[in-house]
C-alpha cells in the first residue's frame, strides 16, 4: 500500500460501526435526520467501511502509484482541495474544482454537472477510470487494480470480512463499493450553526443567516444547503466549460452547474466550479449578476462569510477515524 504524503488530516465522525469490524453498522445521527440510502446491493457494514477507508488512502488505485483518492480529498479542508483544479497523474489539467465531501451520502447528483451520476458506487470510478479529465489514470488498467491488491495478504482478508457473499472476490466493483460505504461515513453536523441552540451564533453569523435566509436558502436549502439542481449564476463567454448542456445537449443548459453543498466550505478555497473565486467574499459578490439576489454591501458580504464560517465542523476535519489508518490486520502500515 502506497501512502498518500500530504497534510496531517482528520475528521469528526457522528456515527459510530459495531464493536469490531465484522459487526453491522449502527448510525448515530441528530434527531431528524435519516441515515442516508444505499443500493441494495452493497448494504452497510464495519468491515466494509473499514475496507473503504483504508482504499480511500491508497495510492495504488493510481496508474503510477502517485494519488489517492485523499489526494484531492483533504481531510482538513472538509475533504476538498486547495487548488483551482487538480492535475492529474500524468498532468493533465483537471477540469473542474474539487467538492468536500460532507454529508455526501445523501447528496446527489453528485458532481458539478452529470445528472446521472447520483450513486456513490458509479461517481468512484470516474476518477480511478475516467478519461476526461485523466484523474488516477487506471482507464485500459483496470485488471491492474485487483492483481495489487491481491498480492497484500491483508487486503485478501479484509475483502472476505467485506464481502463474504463473493468470498472476498477482489473486483473493481468490490472497491467502488467499499469506498461508497466508507464515504457514506463522512457526516458533518456538528458545526456552530448546529448548536445555535445551545451556544447562539456570534452577532455577525447571526446577520448572516438572516440575509442567507432570505437570499440565498431557495438554492442552498435543506440541512446540507443545497437543492441539488443546476443553476447558472453567470455564462462567460470565456468559460469553456459547458457544464450541463454537455450531457443534456440543450444550450439552454450551458453555464448550468449543480448547487454545491456548504458544510465546512469555508475551508474549502477556491470557488466555483472553476475555482475562479478565490475567496469567499468573491463567490458570494459573484452572485450579485442573480436577478432575485441585492446586490450585497460590503457589509453584507463579511455577515454571510461570517455565517458560512459557522458551517465549519471542528470535529468533522479533526477526528482521525477518517485519517489514512494507522494499521490493518493488527499490523502498523
Amino acid at each position: 500500500m502506497r501512502r498518500w504524503i500530504g497534510p496531517a488530516v482528520a475528521a469528526a465522525l457522528l456515527l459510530a460501526g459495531g464493536a469490531g469490524s465484522a459487526g453491522p453498522w449502527r448510525w448515530a445521527l441528530p434527531a431528524g435526520i435519516a441515515p442516508p440510502a444505499t443500493p441494495t446491493d452493497n448494504p452497510m457494514s464495519a468491515a466494509k467501511v473499514e475496507l473503504g477507508r483504508r482504499l480511500f488512502h491508497d495510492a495504488d488505485l493510481s496508474i503510477d502509484g502517485t494519488m489517492a483518492c485523499a489526494t484531492c480529498h483533504e481531510q482538513r479542508r472538509g475533504f476538498a482541495d486547495g487548488n483551482r483544479t487538480r492535475p492529474g497523474v500524468h498532468g493533465d489539467p483537471g477540469r473542474r474544482n474539487v467538492p468536500g465531501l460532507a454529508n455526501v451520502g445523501w447528496l446527489g447528483p453528485l458532481t458539478w454537472a452529470d445528472p446521472a451520476l447520483t450513486t456513490l458506487e458509479k461517481q468512484a470510478l470516474v476518477p480511478i477510470a475516467g478519461d476526461r479529465p485523466v484523474e488516477m489514470g487506471m482507464k485500459g488498467k483496470e485488471a491492474e487494480i485487483p492483481a495489487r491488491l491481491g498480492r497484500d495478504r491483508c487486503y485478501r482478508r479484509m475483502f472476505a470480512r467485506a464481502f463474504p457473499e463473493t468470498r472476498g472476490r477482489i473486483d473493481l466493483a468490490a472497491v467502488a463499493k467499499a469506498l461508497a460505504a466508507f464515504e457514506r461515513t463522512l457526516i458533518s453536523f456538528d458545526s456552530p450553526y448546529d448548536r445555535r441552540g445551545a451556544t447562539p451564533l456570534p452577532p455577525a453569523a447571526a446577520r448572516g443567516l438572516a440575509l442567507f435566509e432570505a437570499r440565498c436558502a431557495s438554492c442552498h436549502a435543506g440541512p446540507h444547503f443545497s437543492d441539488g439542481r443546476f443553476h447558472a449564476i453567470e455564462t462567460r463567454a470565456d468559460d469553456a466549460d459547458g457544464g450541463l448542456a454537455e450531457k443534456s445537449g440543450d444550450p439552454a443548459d450551458r453555464g448550468r452547474f449543480r448547487t454545491p453543498a456548504l458544510r465546512n466550505v469555508a475551508l474549502a478555497a477556491p470557488y466555483l466550479h472553476d475555482g475562479s473565486a478565490a475567496t469567499l467574499g468573491d463567490a458570494i459578490r459573484r452572485h450579485d449578476r442573480l436577478p432575485a439576489v441585492v446586490t450585497s454591501s460590503p457589509a453584507q458580504v463579511d455577515d454571510l462569510t461570517a455565517f458560512i464560517g459557522a458551517l465549519n465542523d471542528e470535529r468533522f476535519v479533526t477526528d482521525p477515524r477518517f485519517a489514512y489508518p494507522d494499521k490493518a490486520c493488527g499490523r502498523k502500515l
